[in-house]
């Protein structure tokens, strides 16, 4: 029976453990999106992960959506980067990088010329961003049209292709939290009447092309996707996420993906997102390796693995302050708490200095 400690084969790779470091913004990275020597100590102290996904990624700058965060368009990006996966790899780690389109999740002030961010329909979410002159409220996005698209798809095409150029072992495509193409996935912020809106399948169909020409670039067994069905955060909604989501990971099942990543955020605030189901339910539907995250401790986690509810669980804050994550739940030993002051920004505070078990 497998449990929490167990190797997996995923992809052409064998993990370790079950144990996933889950995608963590952070905000370190230096001028112009380029990862840092801090960062390459920061993911080498946490390489005991059975698999590693990075923190989100822009693809291009048009993505760029938070102060002082990678991306992975240009070639000092990639040099950074490969400082990373290197430090990674040589601690026998495992590491993907989540490909990232914040859409409307932007201000002007962080887009190429002022320009306004970019979405699916002309909807502005509730809420602030934080700039560099601090908080400011969201703008009305523009919606893309409809002849952009493609060159979008080509996008994360190039950046897969950067990614692993750089020595990340696949990437994560990120449809979750809000951000540009989970908002083309629900409802409540796509009301496009073209082939990209109105029905599950159109609305899915951004996200579908997007992994057809990423697979198609570096292998299916080197992609995964993330989904966050029921999460309100960034003034997410859907009139039937049930629906909507079943559809899309049946869809999902036709690709031969590495895995397929489902938080669970949103289970603790039931119907702010629509109405409520349990985005656990769809473990049954998917065929592959499935991933799960938010909510497990290490007894919850393994046993989730052990009933094969999930094949890998993963990890977010307990990831932060404990580098050593793997062996303190192995041993049982105390975590470390999280300074959540520090999690946004900074330098080596509360990012590379949290101890190690004696």
């Amino acid at each position: 029976m497998s449990d929490l400690f167990s190797s997996l084969q995923l992809g052409p790779y064998r993990v370790t453990n079950r144990i996933a470091m889950a995608p963590l913004t952070r905000s370190r990275a230096g001028q112009g999106g380029v990862p840092t020597e801090l960062m390459a100590k920061y993911y080498a102290q946490r390489a005991s992960a059975g698999l590693i996904v990075s923190e989100g990624t822009c693809i291009s700058p048009q993505a760029v959506g938070y102060l002082d965060t990678p991306g992975i368009w240009n070639g000092a990006q990639m040099t950074g980067w490969a400082r990373i996966t290197q430090a990674v790899h040589e601690l026998g780690g495992h590491i993907v990088c989540q490909l990232w389109h914040v859409g409307r999740i932007s201000h002007p002030s962080m887009q190429p010329d002022g320009s306004l961010p970019v979405a699916p329909s002309a909807i502005a979410p509730a809420g602030e961003v934080r700039t560099a002159q601090g908080p400011q409220a969201f703008v009305k996005p523009r919606a893309l049209d409809v002849a952009e698209l493609p060159g979008l798809v080509k996008q994360y095409r190039v950046a897969a292709q950067n990614a692993l150029a750089s020595g990340f072992d696949g990437v994560e495509v990120h449809a979750a939290n809000g951000y540009l193409l989970d908002e083309f996935l629900r409802d409540g912020s796509n009301r496009r009447t073209d082939a990209y809106g109105g029905s599950v399948t159109n609305r899915s169909r951004l996200l579908l092309e997007v992994l057809e020409t990423v697979c198609t670039a570096v292998g299916a067994d080197r992609v995964g996707v993330r989904l966050s069905p029921v999460q309100p955060v960034n003034d997410m909604r859907d009139f039937d996420p049930q629906g909507t989501f079943s559809q899309i990971v049946e869809r999902l099942n036709d690709f031969g993906l590495a895995y397929l990543h489902v938080t669970n955020l949103g289970i603790e605030t039931p119907g702010l997102a629509g109405p409520y189901f349990d985005p656990r339910s769809l473990r049954a539907l998917w065929r592959g390796i499935y991933m799960t995250n938010h909510g497990y401790d290490r007894d919850a986690a393994n046993a989730a693995v052990k009933t094969r509810a999930a094949d890998l669980v993963a990890f977010g804050v307990p990831f932060i302050a404990n580098p050593d994550l793997v062996a303190r739940f192995k041993t049982g030993a105390p975590l470390n708490a999280a300074d959540p002051s520090t999690f946004y920004g900074g330098a080596e505070k509360g990012y590379t200095d949290y101890p190690f078990m004696a």
